[in-house]
């Protein structure tokens, strides 16, 4: 639905008529209807915010997002009120509804996999249950098996198979529960946040879970007398083509990824083939090497992953980063990559101060969203930056105010003030603020008035300590204490920033060909 509805906007201006569209769960308004080329003023996000109605006014209505956005709107007559109150109460009540289907699957697999793992524990007593009884009747009877042994040694293979069909089957609900996607809540019209990719972080809680099962079996066999059975320890090496322990491959993949920080030692359960019951007795020849308490075993595990896991930092962990871009013939620059690695390095100037950088953030952000705008208009069309700018200096449009053109001249400003900044930090910088104000010195504050410029030098006396600036870069917390979280940080930023620089470089010389750089003071 679009149509024209009157905002107030100040005392100074009162209600002005703004063209509105509702699309895709996102509200977003324009001067007027002929300048929607131009991209949005401003955009609310249906799921996350409420409605409200005037008391004594028929015609005003208020879109609410508690402590963000407070839109006040007004309709030409109750009637035109009415029809954008059900339309944005229908586009609020679908997606609500896909939310609530998400989350009721996600309650669903939990609750099947809770009854799973009943009956893994189940089967399991009856597996200890068996055991002991086929080890019972194997010590009194030397001879030849029994028919009851017989008897037994079936039924105790026919447990083990069902407790590992019980077992793919909670890797199956796990796996459906924990799909990527559910968790991807964040509307599509809000900045990306970064998001750290799977493969490029180890999962640090693989080693203990390995260590528990390891635990819980050695406590399995000193309270059962299991030792006297038919179990065999085997130290084995780890490929990737290992195939001796008989589980699903979604366990192997686990397994192999703790392998790439400890030798594991696994305990493989030999299942008899035949019904041949004549249980040798075969005690562990590496029973010294296994932790005899779980304390142990934590504190040995926590020491091998802190000497042997890579530091993850910020800038390796990015979804996006300006080094994973591929240019395209004559060093053109993909938009829609581009415009994501813009949004992935946004989070940094939460970490220097999310109230006081707040402006510079919102200025940062919004000429990435006009960009965006001009890209999904003909994203075939305009499949590099180069080529919105020069399909913009075709129908005049590159000088006119709001253009991307113009978004692209400030947003790679923004981006030179970032790069300066990141640079003497990597240099040995440990003074955040003077970091801040020098890179400032170089790149924005020509282009500034006096007014901008007291912003910025307020910013800039609110700037954390050295020491803090690095915790907010940790992925995990703790890291920041260790000597490889620096080493790390150095890495990727000798990876990330002339990349940046070199995107950078090719703008400059893309305005500077075409004169689109300009000195006009804001």
């Amino acid at each position: 639905m679009e149509g024209m509805l009157y905002k107030w906007t100040n005392y100074l201006s009162g209600w002005q008529p703004r063209w509105f569209i509702l699309a895709g769960g996102i509200l977003s308004y324009y001067d007027s209807q002929e300048d929607t080329w131009k991209g949005c003023k401003g955009s609310i996000k249906m799921a996350v915010c409420e409605i409200q109605v005037h008391n004594s006014d028929n015609t005003r209505m208020e879109l609410i997002i508690p402590g963000e956005q407070h839109f006040y709107l007004k309709a030409a007559n109750a009637a035109d009120r009415q029809r954008w109150l059900v339309a944005l109460g229908s586009s609020k009540a679908c997606l609500t509804d896909s939310r609530t289907r998400k989350e009721k699957e996600i309650s669903e697999n939990t609750e099947s996999l809770k009854k799973k793992v009943s009956e893994l524990r189940l089967y399991c007593d009856l597996l200890l249950h068996q055991v002991n009884n086929l080890k019972e009747s194997a010590q009194s009877n030397q001879s030849n098996p029994t028919d009851t042994e017989i008897d037994m040694a079936t039924l105790l293979r026919s447990t083990c198979n069902t407790f590992m069909k019980t077992l793919d089957e909670c890797m199956q609900i796990a796996n459906a529960t924990l799909r990527p996607e559910l968790f991807q809540l964040t509307p599509p019209s809000s900045p990306h946040v970064t998001v750290i990719k799977p493969n490029r972080i180890k999962h640090h809680l693989q080693s203990s879970y390995s260590c528990t099962k390891r635990n819980e079996l050695n406590n399995f066999q000193n309270e059962s007398t299991i030792d006297k059975a038919n179990i065999k320890t085997v130290g084995r090496p780890q490929s990737e083509n290992d195939n001796q322990y008989p589980v699903n491959s979604r366990m192997e993949n686990t397994e192999n990824m703790e392998a790439e920080r400890m030798d594991n030692t696994e305990v493989v359960v030999a299942a008899p083939e035949k019904t041949d019951v004549n249980v040798e007795l075969q005690p562990s020849e590496f029973a010294d090497e296994v932790p005899k308490t779980g304390e142990d075993l934590g504190d040995t595990n926590a020491m091998l992953e802190t000497e042997n896991r890579e530091i993850q930092t910020f800038f390796s962990a990015m979804e996006q980063r300006f080094n994973d871009i591929e240019f395209e013939e004559e060093n053109g620059i993909p938009t829609l990559p581009f415009l994501e690695s813009c949004y992935a390095i946004v989070p940094v100037l939460d970490k220097l101060g999310p109230t006081v950088f707040a402006p510079v953030k919102l200025d940062f952000v919004g000429n990435i969203k006009k960009i965006n705008q001009k890209y999904i208009t003909d994203s075939i069309r305009f499949t590099t930056l180069q080529k919105i700018v020069l399909y913009e200096l075709e129908t005049d449009e590159a000088t006119v105010r709001n253009s991307a053109t113009e978004a692209l001249l400030w947003l790679k400003r923004g981006l030179k003030f970032l790069k300066g900044f990141l640079e003497e930090v990597n240099n040995g910088e440990k003074d955040i603020q003077k970091a801040l104000n020098t890179s400032y010195s170089r790149t924005l504050r020509q282009y500034h008035g006096w007014v901008v410029r007291g912003v910025f030098a307020l910013a800039l006396r609110a700037a954390p300590f050295y020491e803090g600036f690095m915790a907010a870069l940790a992925v995990n917390e703790g890291d920041e204490q260790n000597e490889a979280f620096y080493e790390g940080m150095k890495r990727d930023l000798s990876q990330y920033l002339p990349a940046m620089g070199k995107q950078i470089e090719i703008l400059d010389a893309l305005y500077e060909e075409y004169n689109l750089e300009s000195d006009e003071v804001v």
